[in-house]
C-alpha cells in the first residue's frame, strides 16, 4: 500500500514535467535510490495535532529521525542535509548529532517561512506588495521566534520613517506586537481549520534549495550550529 501511494506521487509529479523544466523524478521506498545525493531533505515525523506545540514532538521524531539519517548518509556520505520537520531546530541538532557530519553540512529551514509570513502581514497591513516589504524573523521557529523590527524596511525605507506618513495604518500602539502574534498563530490556525500545513513551507524549502544547488549566494534564515566563538 505504501509502495503503490510512493508510486501514485511520482506519476502525479512526472506527468506535470511539461509545465516545468527538466528534471529527474523519481520514487522507492528504500534508502538507495537516494544514493550520491547533493542534498537530502528530510521531511519525515509525525504532524502535529490541534492545539499541539511544535517542541511536544522531540521524542517521537527524534524516534523517526534515529532510523532514516544513519541510511541517508550511508548512501550519500558527502550529502548536505536539511530538516524540515518540527521542531525543526532541536530536530537539526539531534540530525548533526546522529549523522556525525560536519556541523556546516546540517541545517534546518528555520524561520525562513516565518519571514515570509511576517513580511506577507506586513504587507497587507500597509497595502504594498509583500516583495518591497523587507525583515527577518530570527531565533527559534514559532512560538519563540523573534522580530527584528530595527531592521524592517519598505523598499528600502526604515519602517520609523514609512510609520510616520503611514501612521492612519500604524494607529495602535500594539499593531507590532499583534502582528508577530499573528505569525506565531499561522500555523495553529491553518491546521485547525485544514490538518496540516504544506504549501507555504514546501515553496519555502523549494526556494532555499534552489538557492543552494546554484550557489546563489542568496541569505535565508536557517536554523545553523553556531559555535559560540563566532558570535563574539
Amino acid at each position: 500500500m505504501i509502495a503503490d501511494k510512493v508510486k501514485g506521487e511520482m506519476m502525479d509529479l512526472q506527468h506535470g514535467q511539461a509545465f516545468t523544466g527538466r528534471c529527474i523524478i523519481k520514487a522507492d521506498t528504500g534508502y538507495a535510490c537516494t544514493a550520491g545525493s547533493k542534498l537530502c531533505i528530510v521531511t519525515a515525523g509525525l504532524r502535529q495535532r490541534e492545539g499541539e506545540s511544535r517542541l511536544s514532538l522531540v521524542q517521537r521524531n527524534t524516534d523517526i529521525y534515529k532510523k532514516i539519517i544513519p541510511q541517508l548518509v550511508k548512501y550519500s556520505p558527502d550529502t548536505l542535509i536539511m530538516v524540515v520537520s518540527n521542531p525543526v531546530d532541536v530536530l537539526t541538532y539531534v540530525t548533526w548529532k546522529i549523522s556525525g557530519l560536519p556541523r556546516e553540512r546540517v541545517f534546518g529551514s528555520g524561520t525562513n517561512l516565518d519571514s515570509a509570513r511576517f513580511r506577507f502581514l506586513l504587507s497587507e497591513k500597509l497595502s504594498i506588495a509583500p516583495s518591497s516589504c523587507h525583515g527577518w524573523i530570527i531565533g527559534e521557529h514559532g512560538d519563540s521566534s523573534v522580530p527584528v523590527w530595527s531592521g524592517v524596511n519598505v523598499a528600502g525605507v526604515p519602517l520609523t520613517e514609512v510609520s510616520k506618513v503611514m501612521s492612519s495604518k500604524l494607529s495602535t500602539e500594539s499593531w507590532e506586537m499583534d502582528l508577530h502574534r499573528q505569525v506565531v498563530d499561522s500555523a495553529y490556525e491553518i491546521i485547525k481549520m485544514k490538518g496540516y500545513t504544506c504549501w507555504g513551507i514546501g515553496l519555502s524549502v523549494a526556494k532555499i534549495t534552489k538557492h543552494i544547488m546554484r550557489n546563489s549566494r542568496n541569505v535565508c534564515a536557517l536554523s545553523t550550529n553556531v559555535k559560540v566563538s563566532e558570535l563574539s
